[in-house]
């Protein structure tokens, strides 16, 4: 039966509509279970929305383009960028608990405290002192008794103590060299070694480190006092050879 109202079977648009202008079609409406119209060629479809509840799609970045970096949430903890292939990662403070070692210099080590060199030396002077005063004592004995060959055997005897204490001193810068330490140091706990290597010296820059001490002895021997408030703990010596004294 047809609609009273619409006596040639079109449907009028209701209150507030617009209605189509002259020779203009009105929108097809889609009919039930059809599917809605296609998108004309070259335009975009329209977006679907998501359902209640689920979550948006999140859009990918175009060739060439940047992701976007995700914002931490409230109470989160932003994350931590991790150094790519080959990259150092940076270095941090030390955490709680860890030790943190001062006066280090490359692979040399710790320095050695001014305490322990002045002990070293005391005990390689022992070694050296003792026997060369025992032997010049008793050929100065010899030497004032008033008999010609006492006389000659204490003379003797005083180079023979000159001649041991040359040996022992020789024998003791070679081990410094080779080892960078001689008796004293290795009781004390601490060795010589090359600034820049963290390596003995060898003899022949051990011997010229000797003779390099007469540097240390000049203006009241300040030389030797010069570690206590030097950086590096060196004596003019060590300056002149690039030497440190660290334990070990």
């Amino acid at each position: 039966m047809g609609n009273p109202y619409d006596p040639y079977g079109q449907q009028q648009p209701g209150y507030g509509q617009q209605q189509p202008g002259y020779g203009q079609q009105p929108p097809a409406q889609p009919g039930y279970g059809q599917p809605p119209a296609q998108p004309g060629y070259g335009q975009q479809p329209p977006a679907p929305q998501p359902g209640y509840g689920q979550q948006p799609p999140v859009a990918q970045p175009g060739y060439g383009q940047q992701p976007p970096v995700a914002q931490p949430g409230y109470g989160q903890q932003p994350p931590v960028a991790q150094p790519g292939y080959g990259q150092q990662p940076p270095a941090g403070p030390p955490g709680y608990g860890q030790d943190v070692h001062h006066h280090h210099y490359g692979s040399t080590g710790q320095l050695a405290e001014w305490g322990s060199r002045v002990g070293a030396t005391f005990i390689d002077g022992l070694l050296l002192g003792v026997p060369l005063g025992v032997l010049y004592f008793l050929g100065f004995l010899l030497a004032s008794s008033g008999s010609g060959g006492a006389a000659l055997f204490g003379a003797l005897i005083i180079l023979l103590g000159f001649g041991a204490a040359l040996g022992v001193g020789i024998w003791m810068i070679y081990q410094e060299g080779a080892t960078g330490q001689t008796i004293g140091k290795r009781q004390m706990g601490i060795k010589l070694v090359g600034a820049q290597t963290g390596q003995p010296i060898g003899f022949g820059m051990a011997f010229v480190r000797r003779i390099a001490h007469m540097a240390d002895g000049f203006a009241c021997y300040i030389g030797y006092l010069w570690p206590l408030w030097d950086e590096r703990k060196q004596t003019f010596a060590d300056k002149i050879c690039n030497t440190l004294v660290v334990r070990g």
